[in-house]
């Protein structure tokens, strides 16, 4: 059997959508599974041991460039690689157009939400097997419900995000990542709480580290670190190098973003602090210890945080495993 999963954005949707590659492979032995995935996250699923292939596409950037040759060149490429293999089943858990559009050039049954459930109800018209499936579920229980509906299973298992064994042999680190930036400044959590929590981490013993990516990112970082006691801004990385330093961090604190849910799917002891967002739509979801913190217009306060850092202060440490 093969499946093509699609799913190209953004980064907490394409973590979101991890689990479904367990739960496939459980049901179906020897299932290949391909994904569609833009390319600046391709970096996610490549981590997933079950993976047979990663197709990356470029949406965003051959927008920008959309009367470039070199950008229907490649669009002609893609197409011509999607359409390479002939799936048991083609499953956008993304409901999108831009998705549906994906979906519906590859060769396979197609399926999807329904016009009612998909986040663009024109996108069902590209799927031949729709399903209606709440949009009161969380974003992982979402993809998951729509792949079993999808290939006639049920869920059994416990979310299993699957890229965190990789990572096992790497020791824990008396770190703590602070990641302080996220796309929208109304989910910011003010830098005033930032030191003042950093300072108590300080005195907890742990360093914090501080990963930015754009310059806006890395001017915070760096303000934020020269008032934190022994902080450290950490340089631009790729996710692989991203995820290695979360892997190896005691906790990891961070607003709503991305990089909060990669670090509970890493098994991470992990703080989420929400400010204008439903945490039970798409809060850290994680069998591992995991803590939402705040609503929408309801921010948390310092004292939540370090309550909950301290509860993590009894958690067992990884040692370092030989290669």
């Amino acid at each position: 059997m093969r499946i093509l999963l699609v799913k190209t954005s953004s980064l907490g949707d394409v973590i979101h959508n991890l689990p479904i590659v367990g739960d496939l492979a459980t049901q179906f032995p020897g299932v290949l599974i391909d994904w569609v995935v833009e390319e600046s996250f391709a970096e996610i699923p490549q981590m997933h041991p079950q993976i047979n292939s990663v197709i990356a596409v470029s949406i965003r950037r051959w927008r920008r460039e959309i009367l470039s040759r070199v950008t229907w060149q490649e669009i002609g490429a893609f197409r011509h690689r999607l359409r390479a293999e002939n799936y048991d089943f083609v499953i956008d858990t993304q409901g999108l157009l831009k998705s549906a559009l994906i979906t519906w050039s590859a060769k396979g049954v197609r399926c999807g939400y329904d016009a009612a459930s998909a986040r663009e109800s024109i996108a069902s018209i590209a799927y031949d097997q729709k399903f209606n499936v709440p949009a009161s579920l969380h974003a992982v229980e979402r993809n998951r419900t729509l792949a079993a509906l999808s290939v006639g299973n049920k869920i059994t298992r416990p979310v299993d995000y699957g890229i965190g064994k990789r990572f096992d042999r790497l020791a824990t680190q008396s770190t703590a990542v602070l990641l302080t930036a996220t796309s929208r400044d109304d989910k910011l959590w003010p830098e005033a709480h930032w030191i003042a929590l950093g300072t108590c981490l300080s005195e907890l013993g742990l360093t914090c580290q501080l990963p930015a990516g754009s310059a806006i990112e890395r001017s915070r970082a760096a303000r934020l670190s020269a008032a934190i006691p022994n902080a450290v801004a950490l340089p631009s990385m790729s996710l692989k190098d991203l995820s290695q330093t979360l892997a190896r961090a005691q906790v990891v604190i961070g607003v709503d973003t991305g990089l909060v849910h990669l670090a509970a799917a890493l098994g991470r002891p992990t703080i989420a602090l929400f400010c204008a967002s439903d945490p039970a739509l798409t809060g850290v979801c994680a069998s591992t210890p995991v803590v939402n913190l705040g609503a929408c217009n309801a921010p948390p306060t310092i004292s939540d945080v370090l309550n909950a850092v301290k509860a993590f202060a009894e958690l067992p440490v990884r040692q370092e495993q030989p290669l």
